[in-house]
């Protein structure tokens, strides 16, 4: 089978401009300009090469060691709060964080067993303090009662909220059918 020449010169010049491009591009863009006689002159009339996408240091990430004085998150949650009495009276179950990253409020589970039955209220994180004790263990100390922690507003996850007029209902029992 014969191939017309016009299809053969098409194809020739559609693969050159493909390649031209790409051997434009190998250039190193950070190379500063020559300025030998055989090079051309800086005419800004055609394409220039840019800088290739990097992040710039403001926004690359900031990496951070920890120090003996931090405090982790997890360490923090299930941690025993206690009064001033050294009575427990509630622990940690969350923290809460606002737009700024700045812990909003503790999370405290009061009341239940084994974190069942739990009531949970939102503690000013100015009203708890954290700190280590004996042997660089964590300690979490507020002034105040159990009772006043029962007696506090319940914190309520967003989306968790119970339904105003909810009431508890079981689920109702159908006999098994035989097929």
């Amino acid at each position: 089978m014969r191939t017309p020449f016009t299809t053969v010169l098409l194809a020739a010049t559609l693969v050159s401009a493909a390649i031209a491009p790409a051997l434009a591009q190998t250039a190193d863009p950070a190379a500063p300009p020559s300025t030998s006689p055989a090079s051309p002159s800086n005419d800004t009339s055609g394409p220039v090469a840019a800088k290739p996408a990097t992040l710039s240091d403001d926004l690359r990430p900031k990496f951070v060691a920890q120090t003996p004085a931090d405090m982790v998150a997890s360490k923090l949650v299930g941690l025993n709060i206690v009064n001033g009495a050294g009575d427990t009276i509630g622990q940690v179950a969350d923290l809460v964080l606002d737009e700024k990253q700045q812990i909003k409020a503790w999370i405290v589970g009061v009341g239940g067993f084994l974190g069942i039955g739990a009531k949970y209220v939102a503690i000013d994180p100015s009203a708890l303090k954290v700190g280590r004790g004996d042997n660089d263990t964590l300690k979490a100390v507020i002034d105040t009662t159990k009772d006043q922690l029962r007696a506090a507003p319940e914190y309520i996850y967003l989306g968790k909220e119970k339904p105003k007029d909810a009431q508890a209902t079981t689920p109702a029992t159908t006999p098994a059918t035989k097929p």
